[in-house]
């Protein structure tokens, strides 16, 4: 079987196709780019439609097939922004239809933690999930992906970006703040925010947009925020490792880029005596191959859906749905 995934949650219109042993044999991509300012939604479900017959094109010439050779189509179903993913499934709903071939809402937190698994070969890790809209500690537990910690505001890679903007730099604005940080000489006491085992930053980039406004170095505050934020998101996985007893981590989503978090969650895991695993970048951010590989692993458990039950869901969340494969 070959399945076709396609991402639209965000600011993304990502086409991946695989097979159903886990081969990618297409993956193409293109990525809204704000001129001023965050994602506007509307702008950016706009990009989308405008570049997702290009994208298909290019994944389906990449792959070497027809579309009318697909055996099934998939779609990001949630959580995003309701314009974005409303284009995504509407493309599939149509494919679905005009070739008569099965219908998959995939959710896409779920989409990051498989692709990473089969990309590195963990087994069952503690997953850190870290994104621009995102932030949980995941693992698998009583046949549902478990989140065991989370923000209680602001996701990291959101909180990245904004203060990234309040220095005058573009979207996507974390790498960035990764670039400016590697320059910071000193550490700046920042509000650190767990509370029990979810986590807090809008505190933290309030406090770094008030003390840039009084004269801080932006080095530094960049630098700062980075320890202060990775620090409270590897303390929450390494409790969620003690409770599971599991002995592996993985990290995905965008901002499993960033040199230094990952730094900070491998030294944990030495130190632990686990197995640290990082999704490859090219499949770390939005893409459709990850998609395309939760519908092959969703078709193989039998698991279908109906036009009429393919409604998008902004708030879909992780633990909301069984994991029978």
């Amino acid at each position: 079987m070959k399945i076709l995934g396609i991402e639209s949650t965000a600011h993304t219109i990502g086409v991946g196709i695989i097979s159903e042993e886990g081969k990618i044999l297409g993956n193409a991509r293109a990525t809204y780019k704000p001129k001023k300012g965050g994602i506007l939604p509307r702008e950016s479900a706009d990009f989308i439609a405008q570049n997702a017959p290009e994208i298909l094109k290019e994944a389906i010439d990449k792959a070497n097939l027809k579309l009318d050779e697909i055996d099934a189509f998939a779609f990001s179903k949630g959580p995003g922004l309701g314009p974005c993913l409303r284009v995504g499934a509407s493309i599939a709903r149509y494919l679905s239809l005009k070739y008569k071939k099965p219908l998959l809402g995939v959710n896409h937190c779920i989409a990051h933690i498989e692709i990473g698994k089969l990309l590195t070969k963990a087994k069952d890790p503690v997953i850190v999930y870290c994104s621009g809209g995102n932030t949980q500690v995941i693992a698998l537990a009583g046949g549902r992906y478990r989140v065991f910690g989370e923000t209680l505001d602001i996701a990291i890679g959101n909180c990245l970006d904004a203060f990234a903007r309040e220095l005058g730099f573009p979207h996507p604005g974390g790498p960035k703040i990764e670039e400016l940080a590697k320059k910071g000489k000193q550490y700046i006491e920042l509000p650190y925010v767990v509370k029990g085992m979810d986590l807090s930053f809008s505190g933290i980039l309030t406090e770094c947009k008030k003390l840039l406004r009084q004269g801080a170095k932006k080095e530094n505050l960049a630098y700062s925020l980075q320890e202060t934020a990775f620090a409270m998101l590897t303390e929450v996985t390494e409790r969620a490792m003690a409770h599971t007893g599991k002995n592996e981590v993985l990290v995905t989503g965008g901002v499993a880029a960033n040199s230094r978090f990952k730094e900070m969650l491998r030294i944990m895991a030495r130190e632990r005596g686990a197995k640290f695993y990082t999704v490859p970048k090219e499949y770390s951010g939005d893409n459709g191959t990850m998609i395309a590989w939760v519908g092959a692993l969703m078709l193989k458990s039998g698991i279908k859906q109906s036009v009429s039950e393919s409604r998008v869901e902004q708030k879909f969340r992780t633990d909301e749905i069984d994991v029978p494969w």
